[in-house]
Order: C-alpha cells, then sequence, then structure tokens
C-alpha cells in the first residue's frame, strides 16, 4: 500500500473525528476530536504494531524458544528480500496469522498456537510467506494504524453518547446512538475497501515466495474450517483488529460482499489454484510433505499436527526448510 493511500485513508479517518466531535460538543467539540485525531494518528504510526501484538497477547520468539519456526521466517524473508522481523506467537487456538510494523525495518509476524498444530510445514511456510507479502508491500503500516484509529473512533462515539452536550447542547438521543453505530462502521468500510483487495495481492506474493500456490491454498481452507470452530475471544474484545488477520477471526462469517474485511476463502483458494496451474505446479495434499500425482487434486481438511512439523522438537529427519 503506498503512502498516498495511507495519507488519504488517516485524513478520511481523521474527518471522521471531527464530525463526531461536533455532533458531541458543536465547533469546540469537533476542534478537541481533531486534536485528539492528530495525536492518535502520530501515536498510532509509532505504537499500533504494539498495540496489536499486546491486544492479541503475543509473546516474542526466537531462535532458543522456537528454533524451527523462526529459522522459517527467516529463510522466507530472505528469499522476499526483507529484512529479519520479530517473530511472534499466540497462544490462542484458533489457527491464524497477522503481521504489523510501520516499515520491513520494524516488521513484526505473528502466528497462534492452534495455527501451528493444525498446519503441516508446507501450510505453514505458505501462511508465513503471505504475511511477509503484507510486509513487502507495507501495507501493515495502514492496517495496524487503521485498526488503531477505528478502535479509538469507536470508544469516541461510545464516549459521545454517554457523556456528550448537556441539556439543550446534547443532541437528540437517537442521532447520539446512530452516531455510536454509523461512525464505527464508516471506519470499518474504509479498513474493508483496504484489506480485501490487499488480501488477494498477498496471497499472490506469498505463493511466489515459498514457491508454491498449493500450500497456502490448502492453509486457507484449514483456517477457515478453524476459525468456524474455534472462538477467538481476544479478536472479539478487539474487533478493529480483525482485517489484519489472513482469515477474519471474528465467527460471524461474511459472504464476498461489500461487507467482508476479507474476500470469500473459495475465491482466494480458487486464485490461488489457478496460478499453480500457470506455474506447473500439480496436486499436492494437505499432509506434510506427500506429493501427490501431478493430475491429482488438492486434498484438504487433515487436520492435526502432521509428523516433521517445525514445532514438534527435534531435527533429525527434517529438510532444513519447506522449499529445498
Amino acid at each position: 500500500m503506498n503512502y498516498f493511500k495511507t495519507g488519504l485513508l488517516l485524513a478520511v479517518m481523521t474527518a471522521l473525528f471531527g464530525v463526531v466531535g461536533l455532533m458531541i460538543g458543536g465547533e469546540a467539540g469537533m476542534l478537541i476530536a481533531l486534536v485528539i485525531a492528530a495525536g492518535t494518528n502520530v501515536y498510532a504510526y509509532w505504537n499500533s504494531d504494539k498495540l496489536a501484538l499486546r491486544a492479541h497477547a503475543a509473546r516474542e520468539v526466537d531462535e532458543a524458544s522456537a528454533p524451527e519456526f523462526v529459522a522459517m521466517v527467516r529463510e522466507l524473508a530472505q528469499r522476499a528480500g526483507l529484512p529479519m522481523p520479530k517473530v511472534y506467537i499466540i497462544d490462542n487456538p484458533q489457527p491464524n496469522a497477522f503481521a504489523t510494523g510501520r516499515n520491513p525495518e520494524n516488521a513484526a509476524v505473528a502466528a497462534t498456537t492452534g495455527l501451528m498444530r493444525m498446519l503441516s510445514r508446507e501450510e505453514l511456510a505458505g501462511v508465513m510467506a503471505h504475511e511477509l507479502a503484507h510486509v513487502k508491500s507495507r501495507d501493515t503500516l495502514i492496517m495496524t494504524v487503521s485498526a488503531t484509529i477505528a478502535g479509538a473512533l469507536s470508544t469516541l462515539a461510545q464516549f459521545g453518547f454517554f457523556f456528550g452536550g448537556r441539556g439543550d447542547n446534547r443532541p437528540h438521543p437517537f442521532i447520539m446512538l446512530a452516531m455510536m453505530i454509523l461512525a464505527p462502521m464508516a471506519a470499518m468500510l474504509i479498513q474493508m475497501a483496504i484489506s480485501r483487495s490487499r488480501e488477494y495481492v498477498a496471497d499472490r506474493m506469498g505463493a511466489e515466495i515459498c514457491g508454491n500456490p498449493l500450500w497456502l491454498s490448502s492453509a486457507l481452507e484449514k483456517i477457515a474450517g478453524g476459525v468456524a470452530r474455534i472462538p477467538n475471544e481476544n479478536a472479539e474484545r478487539h474487533p478493529a483488529t480483525a482485517s489484519m488477520f489472513i482469515i477474519n477471526p471474528l465467527r460471524r462469517e461474511a459472504m464476498d460482499n461489500m461487507f467482508s474485511t476479507h474476500p470469500d476463502t473459495a475465491n482466494r483458494i480458487a486464485a490461488l489454484e489457478d496460478l499453480a496451474r500457470q506455474m506447473g505446479i500439480g496436486g499436492m495434499s494437505a499432509r506434510a510433505g506427500a506429493a501427490a500425482p501431478a493430475a491429482a487434486p488438492v486434498r484438504r481438511g487433515h487436520a492435526g499436527p502432521p509428523p516433521g512439523a517445525p514445532w514438534a522438537g527435534g531435527r533429525a529427519g527434517r529438510r532444513r526448510g519447506p522449499w529445498g
């Protein structure tokens, strides 16, 4: 995502702050809200990644605490031509992952324990390559900043509903209620417009980084199934961060329309399988390292950690990386 679009998004969300402030406290309220918005923009630029990681209780890992997972990310980052990002693990049973950071030099990638238990080594490589694609495209800044501002805007609108104005200066309760609902919704729609288009691009770039689109397509189907079954309480408490994840972590799966934060998973899988055909790559089982005949369809739905997964402990008998 280029800097012009980032600036445009921040400007629109800042304007929303002003509108909410105007409805809460007139011109004085608008000025106060704009000052808050400016401060939020600056704070979010420097700290939105830390806020997102803290919201999901992510813990940083290194070669000592998660050697094979960190080695996988390192090799993928080298293939993508990126600096080594910080690596985090989120203790959450729902399979999911996201990337954050204001630029590639200050980036971080995070995966849940549920993701690491459910996916094969190849599928996990596809997911982390997707997240590194976001870093390479510099979408991480706009998504983490927009998540921070959307959350702040929602808080401001709720504050205005309960405490805004006094006596004759207080807007009609129905207007305040509409503002409390519509202001965060407007911010969410802006996030959606950006998020949906960037997922397709990151899918393609991630497939090129890891070398096989079918690894990511198989992972996406498993993640979608896991999200449908397993709640993510931190994501439910911080819904503004939903657009950062590879698949929407909220348990109200949306259709592929203007109101969904992510493209329909089936459409993403179809695009990846089409890319695999263009690259001359045949089908591959969802089980780690089991190559299917070239004409065979991709088989999915094999849950549980496969033998040789990079988080199982020990290194004997396994390849150094999932791509060679």
